[in-house]
């Protein structure tokens, strides 16, 4: 029998992680949160679940439905029915209307949560969440249903969050090459858009994206720079009573630790302090 401690269980988009895995996990997310506490980002944590109406107004059901996943009850009445339903499949007219979402990245919280705020200079914020995302297919830990995605996100006026994500970019790559991690930076619209939807153009919400790539087809970090597009829908406003521009840097660390495992091997003696190292 394989020993369960040893190993990284994959299932259907799931993952297990344990141990060793953890610990290279929270080494990369460690190393971003010093990022974020030299940047003045305040540590906050959201509720696990977004108001399906709060996404509408992100034209996020316009973007992203085939990334959908929504957090529902029994339909009321109908309770007992669960029982004898295919638990592989429960029917959904068994269920309730759905009202909450399960995310599929840390940083619409952020935005929706400064809702109506007026801002006297830049506001930035670190999160984590574990997000979710409906792919067409599902690739280790490449490539997931459920993951843990960390963002350091700045709102504020456009030179600020230029600057912010300029400055996260050359933080990762100097971290990728003192570890000795290849990356390329690549352009990027949003990979899990349908390219040929009417609305669903990166456009409207990412006019600036590059990712941070791995062995050419693995993007492990992101910077994304919005323009006005979250203040205006949140009403997040400037001293001047103008809609605030936001940026966010995201770090997917299932894929960082796919990254990492792949490049040095999982069970490299000197990877945690490798990783310590490149972060002085």
């Amino acid at each position: 029998m394989p020993n369960k401690t040893e190993q990284v269980g994959t299932d259907r988009g799931l993952a297990v992680l344990r141990d060793r895995d953890l610990e290279l996990r929270d080494a990369i997310d460690a190393v971003v949160l010093s990022w974020a506490a030299e940047a003045g980002a305040a540590r906050t944590a959201y509720p696990p679940l977004l108001r399906t109406s709060d996404l509408a107004a992100l034209d996020y059901w316009v973007n992203f439905p085939h990334l959908a996943l929504l957090a529902v009850g029994a339909q009321a009445g109908r309770e007992k029915e669960l029982s004898a339903a295919d638990h592989a499949a429960i029917a959904p007219e068994l269920l309730a209307p759905a009202e909450y979402a399960l995310p599929s990245a840390a940083c619409y919280s952020a935005y929706l949560d400064l809702s109506g705020t007026r801002l006297d200079g830049a506001h930035k914020i670190t999160t984590v969440a574990t997000c979710f995302r409906r792919e067409n297919h599902f690739e280790g830990l490449r490539r997931l249903l459920s993951f843990t995605m960390r963002e350091v996100v700045c709102v504020g006026d456009r030179e600020a969050v230029l600057d912010h994500a300029s400055s996260f970019k050359k933080r990762i790559g100097d971290f990728a090459r003192r570890l000795g991690l290849p990356l390329e930076v690549q352009a990027a619209t949003d990979p899990f858009f349908e390219k040929d939807a009417a609305r669903t153009l990166m456009q409207q919400l990412f006019p600036v994206k590059e990712e941070f790539v791995f062995g050419g087809s693995l993007a492990i970090a992101s910077v994304n720079f919005h323009r006005n597009f979250f203040g205006e829908r949140c009403d997040i406003t400037l001293a001047d009573g103008s809609p605030a521009f936001t940026s966010c840097v995201a770090f997917g660390l299932e894929r960082w630790l796919a990254a990492l495992t792949e490049r040095f091997g999982r069970d490299d003696p000197a990877l945690l302090e490798r990783i310590a190292e490149a972060a002085r």
